[in-house]
């Protein structure tokens, strides 16, 4: 079977690098998808406007040419323990496949078709192969068990920032203080000297980590960004 993507998504995040590691983590994360091809007319989208959710089919095409394994080592876990790559959300996955559940916000149809949407975990860039509706009579399930994940709770670092900083971000500092507090580190890094930076819309944002706190040390503006 070959498949070919429907869209593409538009995001303020430019790398893999600071992506949080499942939708709707950051919830104030917005994107869009822009269809392309047959299916970027008004009647592809009608009707989707009635539901609150929607679910993105989309490529890690990042990885493509990365190496697979039957086994991968989760951030929960703090990647000291392995599990089987279909016990997990790795995204280093046999066929890079992904799925994300957003929020959608709203559907514009006046030049080309662009379906907006928030907390969502692509880059900018990314192929996206389909959209469907979130059903909550059927893909919601109460009590249902969420495996190795119940029983190690992901605690969000606290996100300081450095004098001047906030006043750069302006509007956007509570969604780049939201993704820092994901922690986008590699589980092998632990240097807390290190300079970390994440490129977000025409900024670049510098911060280091050190045990549960980040600090945001200096946000710098990029020139001739796509935001």
């Amino acid at each position: 079977m070959e498949i070919s993507p429907i869209g593409i998504f538009h995001s303020p995040l430019k790398t893999k690098f600071g992506l949080p590691r499942q939708s709707g983590v950051v919830s104030g994360l917005y994107g869009y998808v822009e269809l392309q091809g047959p299916f970027a007319v008004a009647d592809a989208v009608r009707g989707i406007d009635g539901f609150d959710y929607l679910w993105l089919i989309w490529s890690f095409s990042e990885n493509e040419q990365a190496r697979k394994h039957p086994t991968v080592r989760p951030p929960r876990l703090g990647g000291n323990e392995r599990m089987g790559v279909f016990a997990t959300r790795s995204s280093f996955r046999p066929n890079n496949l992904a799925l994300s559940c957003v929020k959608l916000e709203r559907v514009e149809t006046s030049d080309g078709v662009r379906v907006y949407v928030s907390g969502a975990d692509l880059m900018d860039g990314t192929p996206v192969y389909d959209i469907k509706p979130y059903l909550p009579s059927c893909d919601a399930h109460e009590g249902a068990h969420g495996g190795f994940t119940d029983s190690v709770a992901w605690q969000p670092l606290e996100v300081e920032a450095a004098p001047g900083v906030e006043e750069k971000a302006g509007s956007d500092w509570p969604v780049i203080a939201a993704l820092i507090s994901q922690d986008p580190r590699p589980h092998y890094h632990d240097d807390p000297e290190r300079v970390y930076g994440m490129q977000f819309g025409n900024y670049d944002v510098k911060f280091r980590i050190n045990k549960d706190k980040a600090l945001v040390i200096n946000i710098l503006t990029l020139k001739n960004r796509r935001t």
